[in-house]
């Protein structure tokens, strides 16, 4: 695990500079879920932020693999707290926008679905 390449670079972090842009995404996320509330309990928000970062960088990592690409460059990201009264729990919501990049000289990568695995190419315009 030491020695993988680094896939996500978050917001001013740049990536290679031969990556080629593949489009802009979108994951969600939720931390794990607690009892009590966020609002003044500094602990349980970090344990809870830390666990949805984890969270994020799982998904990021399975959505970059998915859609063919080689690394995530998140451009944004929201975190809000969320509220279930009828079981008086609290967590972290988190959606992160990035653009999915690949290494330059790759193939296209095929399309998620594609039974003949057809590279992804742009429609005629």
């Amino acid at each position: 695990m030491l020695n993988e390449p680094k896939l996500v670079y978050w917001h001013r972090e740049l990536p290679p500079l031969d990556a080629e842009p593949l489009g802009e995404h979108t994951v969600e996320a939720d931390s794990m879920r607690v009892a009590g509330d966020l609002a003044h309990r500094d602990d349980l928000w970090d344990q809870c932020y830390r666990d949805l970062m984890a969270r994020v960088h799982r998904r990021l990592d399975q959505e970059v693999h998915r859609l063919g690409g080689d690394y995530a460059h998140v451009l944004d990201e929201t975190t809000d707290s969320k509220r279930d009264d009828r079981t008086c729990e609290v967590w972290l919501h988190g959606r992160i926008t990035y653009l999915l990049l690949r290494r330059s000289g790759r193939p296209a990568p095929a399309r998620p679905g594609s039974p003949d695995g057809s590279p992804v190419t742009s429609a005629p315009g």
